[in-house]
Order: C-alpha cells, then sequence, then structure tokens
C-alpha cells in the first residue's frame, strides 16, 4: 500500500480498491446477502440453460437468445461478485495492474454482449410480430448463431483498446479506487498524464455499441406497438403484448443502469454502488426470465 504516495518518477505496482466508503462498518453484514444474490443468480441462470437445452419445444430462437443472455449474466457476475467478497471477508483490497486491467476488460466485453443479446432479442420479437409469416424463414437457427457469432466478434475486438488505452497511462502517486471493482474511469482518473484518448474512446464506444443498440431496440418495439395496436382483436392484442413484456423489463433495467451510471461517471461522480446494483439487477432479470419466460412454455406445452 506504500505506492499510493511514492513519487511521481515510481509506477505504482498494485491498485487497492476501498470498498463502499463510509459503510466499511457493515460491510461484513452486507457481504451475507450478496452471496445469496451470487449463488441464486448463478443457480438460476444455469437452471434456465439446462432447461433450454433439455425441453425439446423450448429449442426455439427466442430461448435460444435467452440462453445466452443467461450465459452473460454468469460472466458478468462471476466477473464481479467473487472480488467484491474477497473485499468484503479478507479485505483483500490489492490488486495487481494486469489483473485490473483484464477485469475492466471483462465488464465491458460482458456488458457490451448483454446489450447486443438484447438487441437480438428485440429483432426477434419485431419480426415474430410485425413479419409472422416470414418468421420460420428468417430467424432461424442459423441466424441466431450469426447473430451471436458478429455480437462476440463486435464486443471483443471493440473492447480490447480500453483496457490497452488504460495500461498505458502513467500511474505514479495515487493508488486507491473507491470502488469495489476496477473501472475504466475509476483506474484511468489515477493516472499522471493525459487521459484525454481514454475518455473520448470510452464515450465513443458507449455511443457505437450501446447508443445504437439502445436506438435500434426502441425503433423495433415503436415498430411493434404500432403493429400491434392494429390488430383487431383484444385477444391477439394482449397476446401479442404478452411476448414483449419481460423483454421490456429487462430491457428496462439494463438501460436504465447503464445511463445512469454513464451520467454520473460524465459528471465526475464516483459510483462504488455499481457493481451491487448490477449483482441485483442480474437476479430481477434472472427472476423475469424464468417465470416469464420458461414458466409457461415448459409447463403448459
Amino acid at each position: 500500500m506504500d505506492s499510493a504516495t511514492n513519487s511521481s518518477g515510481f509506477q505504482v505496482s498494485e491498485f487497492v480498491l476501498l470498498g463502499l466508503p463510509g459503510i466499511h462498518e457493515w460491510q461484513h453484514w452486507l457481504s451475507l446477502p450478496l452471496a445469496l444474490l451470487y449463488l441464486l443468480a448463478l443457480g438460476a441462470n444455469l437452471l434456465i440453460v439446462i432447461t433450454i437445452h433439455h425441453e425439446l419445444n423450448l429449442h426455439q430462437p427466442m430461448y435460444q437468445l435467452l440462453s445466452v443472455l443467461a450465459v452473460v449474466d454468469i460472466g458478468l457476475a462471476t466477473t464481479i461478485m467473487p472480488r467484491i467478497l474477497a473485499i468484503f471477508w479478507f479485505d483483500a483490497k490489492a490488486v495487481s495492474l494486469p489483473e485490473c486491467f483484464a477485469q475492466i476488460y471483462a465488464v465491458h466485453c460482458f456488458t457490451t454482449m448483454e446489450s447486443g443479446v438484447f438487441l437480438c432479442m428485440a429483432v426477434d420479437r419485431y419480426v415474430a410480430i410485425c413479419h409472422p409469416l416470414r418468421y420460420p424463414s428468417v430467424v432461424t437457427g442459423v441466424f441466431v448463431v450469426k447473430a451471436v457469432v458478429f455480437m462476440v466478434l463486435r464486443n471483443v475486438l471493440l473492447t480490447i483498446p480500453v483496457p490497452v488505452l488504460a495500461a498505458q497511462r502513467c500511474y505514479c502517486s495515487k493508488n486507491e479506487i473507491e470502488h469495489c471493482m476496477c473501472s475504466n474511469p475509476g483506474v484511468t482518473g489515477l493516472a499522471c498524464d493525459d487521459i484525454t484518448i481514454n475518455r473520448f474512446y470510452q464515450l465513443a464506444l458507449a455511443w457505437v455499441i450501446g447508443g445504437s443498440d439502445m436506438a435500434l431496440v426502441f425503433i423495433s418495439y415503436v415498430l411493434i406497438f404500432r403493429s400491434v395496436l392494429r390488430l383487431n382483436s383484444a385477444e391477439a392484442i394482449v397476446k401479442a403484448l404478452s411476448t414483449c413484456s419481460s423483454h421490456l423489463i429487462l430491457i428496462f433495467f439494463f438501460y436504465t443502469t447503464i445511463v445512469v451510471v454513464s451520467i454520473a461517471q460524465l459528471a465526475g461522480k464516483a459510483v462504488p454502488i455499481f457493481p451491487v446494483l448490477l449483482n441485483v439487477l442480474n437476479i430481477l432479470r434472472v427472476g423475469f426470465q424464468r417465470v416469464l419466460g420458461l414458466h409457461e412454455n415448459v409447463f403448459q406445452k
């Protein structure tokens, strides 16, 4: 921890994650529900993946995308929660620079991947509701594979510069991060040299991936609602909207979190509670996925 006061000519060898500032006295108590939430997230998402894999009537594009989302949720929660629990239980606050940059990369990858899956799910619902006769020929298993591969390549390649640019900065004085995890703004904010390019790429990445995905999702659901409102049958309207309700809840939680955190970071405000909030939203997503997405198909068909 001596590196926190090193001279300007010395590169720090590690960062120190301070956890949740202001509530150190009851972090141990907070760790108990967080550990439970983490285990529930893993168990519920694994259950979703296993159920979709074994139930033949769920071998459809919509549920295949749901299983991909569950895998991404597992990866994102596992990237964040073990480190938080290690801080709370073992006071393991020190983290090496490579480990910190690796976490930055993983969080960006999984977050952008989740955004991409939501876009694929929106397209799936758009074709199913607005062009039902073309749905079997357009949204196929091959379409899902191509879409997922494209999203993986897009996110893996476009997020590489984030940790690379962060690693090129000079960290010569402070090394204490007021977070439970290594975030790009939190880490680069400690740099002694200019971080303009880091901030620019972070903002560009958010607009190119998050902004475009969110815009396309919004357009898809506007077209869906316009098509649904043209239906003559009230029963058909309710049925069509029920297939989208769970997706809209998931999308609302996800993009609301991203927008709030992005605005806070642009305003220069620390958001140490972000990992906790993200994990809680993962649990909410799991619940809605399981109850609204699988229950009806597994137990009624």
